[in-house]
């Protein structure tokens, strides 16, 4: 099997690198020209979800991709994500989702956080009367279920669940999730939730792998930590490259967001670098700092989760 990619439970293959297309500003015109660009450079897998706004400018740059014949449907990699208000019926989501983005199936969708909100709540950050009391992620992961027995998507997984929530999905679950889509960078190794991911056969896709910058939540704190700077001179290569390779290296696909085509074709080059074991242990020892947090879902009174611990089971 190549390099570049890793394979799924489910038996599709997902290619390490992806490219993030959450925009705050939701600008259709600079995500579609971005789109065009990075499957020009080479990307072939792309993330979106419901709530990112991006899923109609993505969809139609794939298609006019796809039209144009520079790349075929079967080359891409493609997901995206239920929105914590659709956790009732994940079918109609992802058929909406579907029709959005102008395509037959997702190759990957996944339940974008371990919430539920009432129908018709829109926005990323729920106001404190839009919790639902109870989680009823059984029955979420079995609308899911039966999104992929539809035919509606190619795979099913979740995003960022805890160890523990992993394991009381995989308690119920009928078809076990291909993929955990969590935060993951040199400064936040998810090392207990790797393993168990790993022991579980289950694919880590890290988000924000270069620590989120340029986002109102980032940081710069990945790319300009001395060490990762370090290892770059090291290899003649950028903080973003070593940032990433780290990732790739432990055998995780990493999500990378830039419009910028000489970022791109920067972040892309991450595949040629070549980490040594000294590398990877001084990375090992950095401290450790989780960037999204998810303070947003917790509160005292109508969220299930009255605490940061809580939310992420004590893993944080």
């Amino acid at each position: 099997m190549r390099s570049d990619v890793a394979r799924l439970r489910c038996g599709e293959t997902i290619p390490l690198l992806g490219m993030g297309t959450y925009c705050p500003q939701k600008d259709r015109e600079s995500t579609i020209s971005a789109v065009h660009q990075a499957i020009k450079i080479g990307y072939r897998h792309f993330d979106t979800a419901k709530i990112y706004g991006s899923e109609e400018a993505l969809g139609t740059a794939l298609g006019q991709a796809i039209s144009y014949g520079t790349v075929q449907r079967d080359d891409l990699f493609v997901t995206s994500k239920l929105w914590s208000s659709d956790h009732h019926d994940p079918i109609s989501a992802l058929i909406q989702t579907l029709k959005t983005m102008g395509l037959d199936y997702l190759d990957n969708y996944l339940v974008h956080w371990p919430i539920k909100l009432k129908p018709g709540v829109s926005e990323p950050i729920p106001k404190e009367d839009e919790f639902e009391k109870d989680l009823g992620i059984e029955e979420t992961w079995q609308g899911m279920e039966r999104c992929l027995e539809m035919g509606l998507c190619r795979s099913i997984g979740v995003s960022n669940f805890s160890s523990k929530k992993i394991f009381d999905l995989l308690d119920f679950a009928s078809v076990s999730p291909s993929v955990n889509q969590v935060e993951m960078h040199p400064l936040w190794r998810q090392r207990k939730l790797r393993k168990v991911c790993e022991e579980n056969n289950i694919h880590v896709s890290g988000y924000s792998p270069l620590g989120g910058p340029g986002n109102c939540w980032g940081s710069t704190a990945v790319i300009e930590h001395p060490i990762i700077k370090s290892i770059a001179l090291k290899h003649n290569a950028t903080p973003a490259q070593v940032a990433l390779r780290w990732g790739m290296s432990k055998g995780a696909s990493v999500i990378v967001k830039s419009f910028n085509g000489a970022r791109m074709i920067e972040n892309k080059r991450a595949l040629e670098i070549k980490l040594d074991d000294q590398d990877l242990s001084l990375i090992d020892h950095l401290e450790e700092w989780k960037i999204m947090r998810g303070d947003f879902l917790v509160n005292q009174t109508t969220s299930p989760y009255k605490s940061i611990q809580q939310l992420w089971d004590n893993e944080i």
